[in-house]
């Protein structure tokens, strides 16, 4: 495989594959201790090794907090390595107290969001379903959010955990781009059952962007993206995070042979009990 496959939200082309972040920054979903050790030993160069990586394959989109010092410079890094821009999709929480010295603050947030290169400006979940109304089926002010990030030339969408908030987002023709929704084969943090939420992707007006395919690694890769790949349409995107350049290469060499339909060539790994099925 060339180059990556890629989709397009609006206008713009982006990877089908997007590089995760909770890796690089500490959010294991698994434990403090890993947290602890996530930020401790995962250095800014290593995070823009494990990007440069993914860049060398075509895979040039990335999902994260643009306000993040160490996510920002290891992109500066890996760009200037690979001399290729990266497509930054931003994930920031906004001030909902609805007061003027919040919608400062958001306004503020949202200058800086563009001022970093942010393509697509996706309102974190933290945001996102707080404002959802299921009462009345509306993500209330978002409109107003949505124009906000517009105004600064800058695509808008949503993040969510809520499988209701893509579908009222549609209702109301929300001008956005795109959506973020968990998706991944063992149901980790889904708030309902796993074919649902596939029936509701491929029943959106909008290209969806997947998180957690591997349930924070409770899935192993191959289980995990065969999942993903398999159930949604062309148009989706898979995100996943990894904490070396050898799991971004596995990462990349499993998705691609599973959209080539061909055997993979990654190295498994190796315990005493295989030796009797290789003789190795």
């Amino acid at each position: 495989m060339q180059e990556f496959p890629r989709t397009k939200v609006e206008n713009l082309s982006l990877s089908r594959l997007i590089i995760g972040t909770n890796w690089f920054l500490g959010w294991s979903h698994t434990s403090a201790a890993r947290d602890k050790f996530i930020k401790s030993e995962i250095t800014e160069q290593r995070v823009a090794d494990i990007i440069e990586v993914f860049m060398r394959a075509g895979i040039d989109t990335i999902m994260g907090f643009a306000h993040n010092e160490k996510m920002m410079n290891s992109i500066r890094r890996a760009e200037d390595s690979v001399g290729r821009k990266l497509i930054i999709i931003s994930t920031p929480g906004l001030n909902l107290a609805g007061t003027p010295q919040a919608e400062a603050e958001n306004e503020k947030l949202l200058d800086e969001e563009a001022e970093q290169g942010v393509a697509i400006c996706m309102p974190h979940q933290s945001s996102t379903d707080v404002l959802c109304d299921r009462l009345n089926r509306k993500i209330r002010r978002m409109d107003k959010y949505c124009a906000m990030i517009r105004q600064r030339g800058m695509i808008p969408g949503l993040s969510t955990h809520m499988p209701e908030v893509p579908i009222y987002a549609d209702e109301m023709d929300l001008d956005v781009g795109a959506y973020i929704q968990i998706y991944n084969a063992a149901g980790f943090l889904m708030q309902i059952e796993v074919d649902w939420v596939q029936r509701m992707i491929w029943q959106r007006k909008k290209p969806v962007m997947t998180i957690k395919p591997l349930a924070a690694g409770k899935l192993i890769p191959l289980v995990g993206l065969a999942f993903a790949w398999a159930t949604l349409r062309d148009q989706d995107m898979v995100t996943v995070g990894t904490i070396t350049p050898d799991e971004a290469r596995e990462v990349i060499e499993i998705s691609a042979s599973l959209l080539e339909r061909r055997a993979c060539g990654v190295e498994l790994q190796r315990t005493r009990s295989k030796r009797s099925i290789d003789g190795k």
